[in-house]
């Protein structure tokens, strides 16, 4: 049951002594009698102590207790699955939250049809939709199931009735900022509204043995709407991201109670759904029967997934005083560092003067520094004119002296990229064990990592400057 709220006698008052006005909170100085010091503290609650009572459940060794009640149980939807830890446990409760339009709830509804089946019941509550408008997106991603119990209400009181009734194993929570208990002051989405809804679902969840997943907003900054508490208080924090304009979702584990927080979960979002990626490095890459100039592959790792993305750079003559810097699913700042070391340390000095586009294929975003010497050759490739190699994939990060570093996970990523069929790689030195039948080039500075450029077309600082004069 909900906790009920203070009543106006369970609260302090202040009293003057000599007029007896009466205040809710202390002044130095009584306003009816202006009198100083006369105001007194009266109707203080008693202090009340909690005493030992009855325990529900004998405490046991840890080596006694059973185990096999928090089993995973599969959501039906692979991707989703790796990211928890191999499924739902029953009486967890798990919080997504992502950006309006990103596709939570068409994710959500596709779990509850395939997770629903006549020993598992799911309940799906709506809290921004009626119920028909529900079903129509339900027809549209072919999300209907007969163990899938659908119900639009935004008061707890109506939410906690519907679960004594159809006692579900699943229940869905769309969104927790839109229910709210009559019982508690405040709108719908307040910070003691989503603190008591939150909490008696998480005790019923507990109590029942259901699992639960309950759909958060985020505020503009991109964090979690809501007190801090209720990440807290929940066992798996999951985060929903990807541009509106591509097709590709991530869900990455921010905190997970059962599993590591470094598994990311790739779908694909489109007219009739979402649909999880097992291999979703296709969507990064541009397939060419003749290789590009200003194009230089990767391979990211995404959690502990290692994906192979493109980045793609052009350089074009600078109509204005100062040239433009256009980035998209790439650092602004790491952008202008590479561009920095290649102008200093790879004497390629047409650069500053130039417009300079860069961009990733697929709306990926490379953040990690592992990206930084694909950066740097598709800019000097761009800046030349001169295509890379085919099959060839970069990895490395590229320090302000024109080292290049070791990066984590340098054999996992040359493993995916010699199963997508990628044959010469540039890595730092010391890779490690390298996969059979691929040349793998060791760098030290981009000094070395230039030279994988045509000699006859390389960019040439004296030339540059002979024609410039």
């Amino acid at each position: 049951m909900a906790a009920r709220t203070k009543s106006a006698k369970d609260r302090p008052s202040y009293r003057c002594t000599e007029c007896g006005w009466t205040t809710a909170k202390w002044l130095g100085r009584c306003p009816e009698c202006q009198a100083w010091g006369t105001v007194e503290e009266y109707g203080t609650p008693a202090v009340r102590t909690t005493a030992a009572g009855r325990v529900s459940t004998a405490a046991l060794p840890i080596g006694q207790v059973d185990g096999r009640q928090a089993t995973a149980r599969s959501t039906g939807v692979d991707e989703l699955d790796r990211v928890l830890g191999g499924g739902l446990v029953p009486g967890a409760v798990v919080l997504l939250a992502g950006e309006p339009g990103v596709g939570k709830s068409t994710l959500l509804l596709d779990v509850a049809a395939k997770a629903a089946s006549e020993e598992h019941r799911t309940l799906y509550v709506t809290g921004e939709e009626s119920a028909s408008q529900v079903r129509l997106r339900a027809d549209r991603i072919n999300a209907l199931n007969d163990d899938l119990y659908l119900a639009a209400e935004t008061d707890l009181s109506a939410v906690l009735g519907h679960l004594d009734a159809v006692k579900p194993s699943l229940l869905i929570l769309d969104s927790v900022q839109t229910v709210a208990s009559p019982e508690i002051d405040g709108a719908p989405g307040g910070m003691a509204q989503v603190r008591e809804v939150a909490g008696a679902l998480i005790r019923a969840s507990k109590e029942r043995g259901m699992s639960t997943l309950l759909v958060g907003h985020v505020t503009k900054d991109g964090a979690i709407a809501g007190p801090r508490l209720l990440e807290h208080l929940v066992d798996v924090v999951l985060s929903f991201e990807g541009d509106r304009h591509a097709r590709l979702r991530l869900v990455r584990g921010v905190k997970n109670r059962y599993g590591a927080t470094d598994e990311v979960g790739c779908f694909e979002l489109h007219d009739e759904g979402i649909t999880g990626l097992a291999d979703p490095s296709g969507l990064f890459l541009t397939r060419r029967a003749e290789a590009v100039p200003g194009t230089c592959l990767t391979v990211t790792l995404e959690g502990r997934r290692p994906l192979v993305a493109e980045v793609q750079a052009l350089t074009v003559d600078s109509q204005i005083p100062s040239p433009r810097r256009t980035t998209s699913g790439l650092e602004t700042s790491r952008v202008s560092m590479m561009l920095a070391v290649l102008e200093q340390r790879g004497r390629i000095s047409a650069l500053g003067k130039r417009d300079i586009y860069s961009a990733t294929v697929g709306g990926v975003k490379l953040s990690e520094p592992a990206a930084d010497l694909a950066i740097a050759l598709a800019l000097a490739s761009a800046a030349s004119d001169t295509p890379l190699p085919k099959n060839l994939v970069a990895i490395g990060e590229v320090g302000l002296a024109g080292e290049v570093r070791r990066v984590t996970g340098v054999q996992r990523r040359l493993a995916e990229a010699h199963r997508l069929g990628f044959t010469h790689a540039l890595v730092p030195g010391d890779p490690g064990k390298i996969p059979a039948g691929m040349k793998v080039t060791e760098v030290a500075d981009m000094g070395d990592a230039l030279r994988v450029l045509p000699r006859a077309r390389r960019p040439s600082p004296r030339r540059e400057e002979a024609a410039e004069g």
